[in-house]
């Protein structure tokens, strides 16, 4: 999107001061003004007024550092005679129409002393409320500059009362949702471990505006989320005034950036969307533009699939994979996932001990190669997919004994292991040719391999670059660009097959990785009860296309409801099927069924989150076409004995001018149930009953939803 400016229709370049900068979305207005100083401020940023009358409450559009704003700058800098200040100026605004039909505005900024130049850059998308923007910042003199502080987005807020909703967590507890009013001082939420940057925290917040948090249909919230795969740095402060600045973008512990003589910075891009209605409006609207605009292949179907993992580890052979592809078959999903242990030539992968960076086929497991098992895959009528783990290394490999010097190290120190491996260093170029051959040659071995999942399991902790040497300061941010740049290329040959995103589980999720990727990996831990709250907090963010979700053996409920948790997402197994009684493999093949037959409604559906996990013991969501004559209600009871439980719930997304039938489905061994009918006045305004004596905990329903037929 930034390269194809050249492409645009110029609409009209402004140069007067005193003229209001607007950028509109249908519900949204973001107004900038230039003040008689040359600087320029945000004056309003809220919900479009009917009058387009709006107040005028001003703040530096990007504070800068060393001047006269006494927070946290967006941009700081430091001139080659060691002058710590910029002071930024208005030049002109230009917007452009994208051959896509987005709009970019972009705002151009200017040290008239130091010749600093900074582009504030916005993308807005017809009919949807999301904004993107990002930053350009240039050196045009023959002197270096160094930048402390490059934001991607700085924004203010003007209210009584702030409230801010943050999502944090750990291996297999990720994205726990957290929220508080903020106070007076600054809030940061950071990540400063690279690989895995969103290991603990994430680059995804709401903040509500007004006396109380938005909730999810009411109140005034923006959502925001930093496009970056690495160290990011959310900064939430409130000043003496009680104006909420916001600043968002790349981390800059211990990455000061050095711009060099004629050179740029292009920073990653934040994701915002303003809403009047809550958190759902926001959420559905953020959907709604991932899938068209961003997400890679976001309006195209997903593959079902069986992994092998829980069924075999690293101990399998081919005669077991072959099992397991048949049953696969049987199951009735798309392509069999063969996941870690099958490489290794001098150190073969049966531990997570060795071997990671040698990606030739062990011979004793896999004496035929990958292509006897993407054969005996077709022969099923099932596709192949296989898990790699590229940006890693083991210090028991060929690969470290031959190239040491790849590897993000300390010298002089002891060598810190995370899951006995280290990190290759991806700021090497050599690295990155390294990186694409791997992928590569897999595909030229093997050309009808359908997937890949893309692992990464460990941070990036004593980190040093043998590569950059005396630069370290560019470690963090060059090693994201070599993973971009190897991604790029790996896309632009083969840009068709599905890639999936893992980092430990959802250690690595984010927008600008998902251009890459068609869905992640949300986390390890499967457990059925525990998927409820992680696949919560990420449903807020991403589409359920992305959300990989399995059917595992983790957790203590019943296999139905671990099947609806996971239907309620995009659909796959990790489970020995061979251990399954005939009844659960007859219950599964008809969940898969019934996955697909509504696929395109949960992947593409609008989603309306209905009870909270947080807020009870339930937690019920529905899926919505866009012509609303189609829905999914999922209900979850949860391991709450003492929590408060609804029987009735109100329904949403419907119309209520028309008429809906509803009917279970998903049940244990029997058939949906005979369809209900019911106005969408009543389903809306006084709710759907729940059959009380079929309730109980840590079970679980799924109701299919449609335009009652006319007699």
């Amino acid at each position: 999107m930034k390269n194809t400016i050249t492409l645009a229709l110029c609409l009209f370049v402004s140069s007067l001061f005193g003229q209001d900068i607007t950028i509109t979305t249908p519900r949204t207005a973001l107004i900038y003004k230039v003040g008689k100083n040359k600087r320029l401020y945000q004056s309003y940023f809220g919900l479009r007024k009917a009058n387009g009358q709006y107040s005028d409450q001003r703040s530096e559009a990007f504070a800068t550092g060393g001047m006269d704003f006494e927070f946290e700058p967006a941009i700081r800098a430091v001139h080659h005679d060691g002058n710590p200040s910029l002071e930024l100026k208005y030049q002109q605004n230009k917007q452009f129409v994208l051959p896509d039909s987005t709009k970019r505005t972009d705002i151009y900024l200017f040290d008239e002393v130091y010749h600093t130049q900074v582009i504030l850059h916005f993308l807005s998308y017809p009919g949807s409320d999301v904004l993107k923007t990002w930053t350009t910042i240039s050196n045009p003199t023959q002197q270096d500059l160094l930048l402390t502080h490059f934001a991607s987005a700085m924004l203010h807020f003007k209210s009584t009362n702030y409230w801010l909703t943050q999502f944090h967590g750990d291996w297999a507890n990720e994205m726990q949702l957290q929220e508080h009013r903020l106070t007076s001082g600054i809030k940061t939420i950071d990540s400063k471990l690279i690989a895995r940057a969103d290991k603990y925290q994430a680059p995804h917040f709401f903040i509500s505006v007004g006396e109380q948090a938005a909730t999810e249909d009411k109140g005034e919230v923006m959502l925001g989320s930093l496009a970056y795969s690495g160290n990011f740095k959310l900064n939430f402060e409130i000043d003496n005034r009680n104006t909420l600045h916001g600043t968002f973008g790349i981390n800059n512990y211990a990455s000061s950036y050095t711009l060099h003589a004629q050179d740029s910075l292009v920073t990653p891009d934040f994701i915002f969307v303003y809403s009047g209605e809550g958190k759902g409006q926001a959420s559905r609207a953020l959907h709604h533009w991932a899938r068209k605009y961003q997400v890679m292949d976001g309006q195209q179907p997903r593959l079902t699939l069986l992994n092998n993992w829980e069924a075999t580890g690293m101990k399998f052979n081919e005669e077991k994979l072959a099992q397991l592809m048949k049953q696969a078959s049987e199951l009735g999903v798309d392509l069999f996932l063969l996941d870690d242990g099958w490489f290794g030539d001098k150190y073969p992968r049966d531990q997570d001990n060795s071997s990671l960076g040698d990606w030739v086929v062990d011979k004793k497991k896999l004496p035929n190669g990958i292509s006897y098992l993407v054969k005996t895959a077709k022969k099923n009528k099932i596709k192949f997919g296989i898990w790699l783990e590229p940006e890693m290394i083991s210090p028991k490999s060929q690969l470290f004994e031959t190239h040491p010097d790849w590897v993000l190290q300390l010298p002089n120190r002891a060598t810190h292991l995370q899951r006995n491996q280290l990190v290759l260093d991806l700021a090497n170029p050599q690295v990155q040719d390294y990186l694409f051959s791997v992928v590569d040659d897999l595909f030229k071995e093997n050309p009808n391999i359908a997937y890949i999942k893309w692992d990464c399991n460990r941070t990036v902790t004593n980190g040093y670059s043998p590569y950059l040497k005396d630069q370290q300061a560019l470690m963090a941010i060059s090693y994201v660009r070599g993973l971009y740049q190897v991604l790029q290329r790996l896309r632009a040959k083969y840009p068709n097959v599905p890639f999936m995103l893992c980092s430990g589980g959802g250690g690595r999720v984010d927008y600008e990785a998902l251009k890459y990727f068609t869905e992640f990996w949300p986390s390890d831990n499967t457990d059925g009860l525990k998927r409820v709250y992680i696949q919560w907090g990420y449903s807020y963010f991403f589409p359920a296309n992305t959300i990989a979700a399995h059917v595992t053996s983790w957790g203590k409920q019943s296999l139905k409801f671990r099947t609806d948790v996971a239907m309620s997402g995009k659909l796959g197994y990790d489970i020995d099927i061979a251990h399954f009684s005939n009844d659960e493999k007859t219950f599964s093949r008809n969940a898969v069924q019934n996955y697909k037959r509504l696929a395109t409604l949960i992947e593409q559906g609008d989603l309306y989150r209905l009870l909270s996990p947080y807020e009870g013991n339930q937690a019920a969501l529905m899926y919505v076409n866009e012509q609303k004559d189609k829905a999914l209600l999922f209900v979850y009871y949860l391991d709450k004995q003492q929590a408060k439980q609804s029987n009735h719930l109100l329904l949403k997304g419907l119309d209520s001018h028309k008429n809906y039938e509803i009917r279970e489905i998903n049940r244990w061994l029997a058939e949906p149930t005979a369809w209900q009918s019911f106005s969408g006045t009543h389903l809306l305004s006084q709710g759907f009953a729940l059959d009380k004596d079929q309730i109980g905990q840590l079970s679980s329903k799924v109701f299919e939803i449609r335009l009652a037929k006319t007699k």
